[in-house]
């Protein structure tokens, strides 16, 4: 522990940061989860083979604007959020100009250099869709590419850009606090629309529809009560607070079967708030904590609070997608409700292979001008096809339901012929191909998407 110590007290004195001291100038430790021994602005950071130092943080800078204008979005709140979608950094609020700060924990090497660490922003403003959500995803940032004194990261990924809601009229705010251990990223839900709770369990809920609404929080392992919350259009409503009313241990249990997918052998099982579920996309926000991956067979979610939630597999790009063919069992939409006690899930969800995106979006949002074509692999056992398109907002603006299978082709090729697309709009194409009339598999959910420009 001496040793351990003393290498902390090297790196404060390698780095130049802020370490508290004894009376004989030794430093003391910090605390990671506490943020105690360091002298603001420094903060307490885990460090490689050695007690946790203090560094002056990494700050994630950047902008939240407008997709359709680049007006900046004044008054957005940004946080980070780690892999398992878990809130690590407390909330940013941009300024007039849309620019915003944020300090994000970093993981040190022996020499105080940030290690490799990827790390996803979520942001929410009044009036505008939340951001990521499908089929959007958000870019993940290496804190390892910091640079600068202080460190920072500035790049692509942290540059935001949110889409207007098609309707805002008669939206308002609720805001308040969780009241619980490690209520960060907490997941809120007021009549369908969201919002993430900070490290200090702070939270706003931006467009809620105006009304007499019930706010509950998700987040795997912790119960909650609710609160009702009177919205009025325009305003925000206050001190909505949550309390933990102890723990959530209710499990989720199924099995997925996979078929027909040369190309994919596992997936990912989510629980999706039914509140937050779209029927048209069959998409919906999932809470922290409330997914398993690498699921090639049984599953099995723990920690799931009291609620009612949509089932969704083969969420993710993985070469596989929920079976369409509702006329076969294991297909249809799984909903549940979860009260007290274990849900075991009897019939298995069958998954097969996807059509392959050839172009826009096989592998990134692509940028598209002009008339776009879609582009996916031929499905040898289909007779025909259909291809629709939404926007990122989940409307369908065009479809095509009569499109004929290619013969001598590798791909099918699809050109559009809809109303004109709007510049600054993010789009996704979904191509379904279909024998006797059935369908029998579909492109994946989070591909086929373009910024049209």
């Amino acid at each position: 522990m001496v040793m351990r110590s003393m290498a902390a007290g090297v790196l404060c004195a390698l780095v130049g940061v802020g370490c508290g001291g004894d009376d004989e100038g030794q430093p003391q430790s910090c605390s990671v989860s506490e943020q105690t021994g360091c002298t603001a602005p420094h903060v307490c950071e885990e460090v490689e083979g050695a007690e946790p130092a203090c560094f002056a943080p990494v700050t994630l800078k950047g902008r939240v604007y407008n997709s359709l204008d680049d007006e900046a979005i004044a008054g957005a709140r940004v946080l980070a959020r780690d892999a398992n979608d878990a809130v690590i950094s407390r909330v940013a609020v941009t300024r007039e100009d849309g620019t915003y700060e944020l300090a994000v924990p970093a993981r040190r090497d022996a020499n105080g250099v940030p290690v490799r660490a990827d790390v996803t922003l979520r942001a929410d403003a009044l009036a505008y869709e939340t951001f990521p959500r499908a089929p959007r995803v958000a870019l993940p940032i290496d804190l390892s590419t910091a640079a600068g004194t202080p460190l920072s990261v500035a790049s692509a990924a942290t540059e935001i850009a949110l889409l207007p809601l098609a309707e805002s009229e008669g939206l308002g705010s609720v805001s308040g606090v969780v009241h619980a251990d490690q209520p960060g990223g907490t997941l809120l839900v007021a009549g369908g629309a969201t919002g993430a709770a900070d490290l200090d369990g702070s939270y706003t809920i931006f467009n809620v529809a105006a009304g007499e609404v019930t706010v509950r929080g998700y987040g795997a392992g912790l119960a909650l009560d609710t609160a009702s919350a009177a919205v009025s259009a325009g305003k925000e409503t206050k001190g909505v607070d949550l309390h933990a009313t102890g723990e959530a241990t209710a499990v989720v249990s199924g099995k997925v079967a996979i078929v027909n997918a040369p190309d994919g052998d596992a997936t990912s099982v989510i629980l999706v708030v039914a509140d937050t579920f779209d029927e048209m996309t069959a998409r919906g926000e999932t809470p922290r904590g409330l997914r398993q991956g690498n699921v090639t067979g049984e599953f099995s979610i723990a920690g799931v609070p009291d609620g009612e939630y949509v089932i969704l597999a083969a969420f993710e790009n993985d070469a596989l997608v929920r079976d369409p063919d509702t006329s076969i069992g294991g297909t249809e939409i799984v909903r549940i409700t979860v009260a007290g006690g274990d849900q075991p899930v009897q019939e298995s969800f069958k998954v097969t292979g996807a059509l392959a995106v050839v172009s826009p979006g096989a592998s990134k949002m692509d940028e598209v001008s002009g008339t776009p074509a879609f582009v996916f692999e031929d499905d040898s056992s289909e007779d025909m096809y259909e291809v629709s398109l939404f926007d990122a907002l989940g409307e369908k603006i065009w479809e095509n339901l009569e499109v004929p299978r290619v013969s001598g082709s590798e791909n099918v090729t699809v050109a559009y012929d809809g109303p004109a697309l709007v510049p600054g709009m993010i789009y996704q194409f979904r191509a379904t191909s279909k024998k006797d009339g059935t369908p029998i598999s579909q492109t994946e959910d989070l591909k086929g998407v373009f910024l049209y420009k």
